[in-house]
Order: structure tokens, then sequence, then C-alpha cells
């Protein structure tokens, strides 16, 4: 496997593999989100990153640094755990979920993020996405509270890195 920031080129594949997972169980997106516009800011940021099988080059999931304001708003976040990053848009394509792949596209997000000198990780998670939150409990995440936006119920986790 190899884990390395996503390529303009590769940019169409993301989107795919994002529309991909709408309807799926768990999955809170929609036709409206994530679309191009948020594959292009992320791109533009140098903040999607992408993990590729080995030889094959097969897309086995992305995970994106975001900057979103509302976010970082929150009030339960832990003010000592500055400067902070928030992971987003995690995506595991279906053939290959449920063998540990969401697990190493946050582990090596969260190692990203720490070489880039950030001291905490957030992440918001649909409260009835059961499959996550149990691959952020194995990541020793902490629940900072819970959220009402973009129309669902989250809950709002935080690591320490």
């Amino acid at each position: 496997m190899e884990f390395r920031k996503a390529k303009r080129e590769e940019a169409e594949e993301i989107l795919q593999l994002y529309q991909s997972l709408i309807g799926t169980e768990y999955c809170v997106w929609t036709e409206n989100y994530p679309t191009e516009r948020e594959v292009e800011f992320d791109l533009s940021r140098d903040a999607l990153f992408c993990l590729r099988e080995k030889p094959s080059g097969r897309l086995m999931g992305t995970i994106s640094i975001d900057d979103d304001p509302e976010v970082e708003a929150l009030s339960c976040w832990s003010e000592d755990l500055t400067p902070v990053a928030e992971l987003s848009r995690l995506g595991v394509a279906a053939e290959y979920q449920n063998h540990g792949i969401a697990r190493i596209l946050l582990r090596e997000a969260m190692a990203e993020l720490k070489s880039q000198g950030y001291k905490a990780a957030h992440i918001l998670v649909a409260k009835d996405n059961v499959k996550a939150l149990r691959s952020y409990e194995k990541l020793h995440f902490t629940t900072a509270g819970e959220c009402e936006l973009f129309g669902h119920s989250y809950w709002c986790y935080e690591k320490e890195l």
C-alpha cells in the first residue's frame, strides 16, 4: 500500500469514489456533497490524500485535511490542543471495506498532521455510523461533544497527536 498526497489528475477518480459511497449504509453523503468543489478545494491546499494498492495502483481510499470554520468554531473542542486540524471526507472503496483501511488512512493522516506541527486532530462522525465509531475508538479518539451541522447529528471526536 502507498499513502500519499493526491494528484490533480486523480480528481475524477476520487470524485467517483465519493459518489460510489452515496446511499451506502451509514454514509450521510449526497449528490450535493462531496462534489468536484470539495475535491478541488482539497487539491488546491495539498490536503487530499489517497491510499493505493500495490502493485495494481487501485484506489483503496481517501482522506482530507479540511479547513471548515464552522467545525472549528464548535465550543466542544479542547482549548489546550492547538494547533489542530480537522480530518474529513474519509472514504473507502466498497471492495476494501471491513479490512482496516479506514484506520490506516486515519493513522497516516494523523502522522502527516504531526509532521506539519499539529498537536491534535478533530473529526466529525455521524452518530449512527457504527463502523466509523469503532475505528475512532480503536484509535483512541475521545468524544469532545456533539453537534448538528449540515442537516445531520454528529459526534465530535478529537485526538492528541
